[in-house]
């Protein structure tokens, strides 16, 4: 019978580049900058590393297809490199495959890399995913559809679901953003680093209503990368009190989101029933009060408010009220985006999932500096890729060894 992943994969070092527009340099260059920080901090070499996993979304934007180009980068010793790519939830991917293949017993020790690079591609957003490789995802089902424009169709749904006015629901986006600039100020590896005032957010601009400026996350360029392996093997190498892997979940639309009327476009199924699955792993029964922080996938204001139920923190209808009294702020219930979120670092695909778990590990091991939590427990991170119709939904939850 399955037993889950919970505490027998450690991360050992983890290694975060500064997120912008990186003009100066190329992807391959970010990933050095995340990969030397990540092995200095694992304290091995880089012979000791078996298998690696390379995630990168826009592989013709970055850095191409397969796994070569982590290998040539970052001279790996002729070593297995899996390229992987699953939307926004391409870092925890490669992330999930590290992680698996340790508790297999296949390796000792793995490497997870994720990267991409955005800016120099000439869009204002993402690429688009148009053309030969869209798929039928595309031409059969979002022929004329935008990420604003599909968003902001959440935020009017959900506010219908449970008759929430219009304005009550823009403040507490408002509130979202300004929660987070407040945070990205503190970061120095955020690419915005600005606070603002609610007043600055509800009179931005409308980009798809009731979605403005401020409620959407930007494009930047960035990596991150983690080192994992197992508790016997960590302790080995002299650590002591290190981060373990309470759960990983992954969940996939599996259509019925747009070909039934069960669902009515106002919350994510994928993250209801992976979430639910991730606490089961973990051993987690009360949320609210077990989860000590969460990065979630803020790709707009309204996604991170309706996912604050999705993940069975907010009781349904109550996410507008919760984040309006600061449960989500810093110094709040559960603090969510401690570190600036999508909002303050931008989104460059490949490495999102493991910048969020970046900043976990720092705050479990009391290294966040000016941001730093009092007694983290379990920290939670939450990707989601595609439409609120169609989706992939990465959570992994980790927290300090205590086997």
């Amino acid at each position: 019978m399955a037993t889950g992943i919970k505490d027998k994969v450690a991360i050992i070092g983890m290694g975060c580049t500064k997120f912008g527009e990186r003009w100066d340099v190329g992807a391959e260059e970010l990933m050095v900058e995340a990969f030397q920080e990540c092995l200095k901090d694992a304290g091995i070499e880089k012979k000791d590393i078996g298998a690696a996993w390379f995630g990168t979304c826009f592989d013709e934007g970055s850095v191409g297809k397969s796994g070569v180009p982590l290998a040539t980068t970052l001279r790996l010793p002729f070593i297995p490199v899996t390229r992987v790519e699953n939307y926004c939830a391409t870092g925890s991917e490669a992330f999930r495959g590290a992680c698996y293949a340790v508790a297999s017993g296949a390796y000792d020790i793995c490497l997870a890399l994720g990267v991409e690079k955005l800016k120099d591609t000439g869009f204002g957003g993402l690429p688009s995913f148009t053309g030969s490789n869209a798929g039928s995802l595309n031409w059969q089902w979002f022929p004329n559809m935008t990420a604003p424009g599909s968003f902001a169709q959440l935020a009017s749904a959900y506010g219908a679901k449970y008759n929430i006015a219009d304005k009550d629901i823009k403040r507490a986006m408002a509130h979202i953003s300004t929660k987070s600039h407040a945070n990205g100020v503190k970061n120095p590896k955020a690419h915005l680093r600005k606070e603002v005032t609610m007043e600055q957010v509800m009179g931005s601009p409308i980009i798809a209503s009731p979605l403005g400026l401020f409620d959407c996350c930007g494009v930047s360029d960035g990596s991150a990368c983690a080192i994992v392996t197992t508790p016997e093997i960590a302790k080995k190498l002299g650590k002591t009190d290190f981060v373990t892997v309470k759960a990983l979940q992954l969940a996939l639309s599996s259509g019925e989101e747009m070909g039934y009327n069960d669902w009515d476009g106002d919350h994510f199924m994928t993250t209801t029933k992976c979430s639910t699955k991730a606490y089961e792993e973990a051993g987690i029964t009360d949320p609210r009060k077990e989860i000590s922080m969460m990065e979630v996938h803020d790709c707009f204001s309204i996604t991170e408010l309706v996912t604050m139920e999705d993940l069975h923190i907010s009781e349904r209808g109550q996410a507008v009220k919760d984040v309006l009294a600061g449960v989500y702020d810093a110094d709040g219930e559960v603090p969510c985006q401690i570190d600036g979120g999508l909002k303050c670092f931008g989104h460059p695909i490949g490495a999102s999932g493991l910048r969020m778990l970046y900043e976990m590990y720092l705050q479990l091991n009391g290294r966040a500096e000016e941001r730093q939590l009092d007694s983290p427990k379990y920290g939670l991170t939450h990707n989601l890729g595609g439409f609120p119709s169609m989706n992939v939904c990465s959570i992994s939850i980790v927290g300090k060894y205590d086997g």
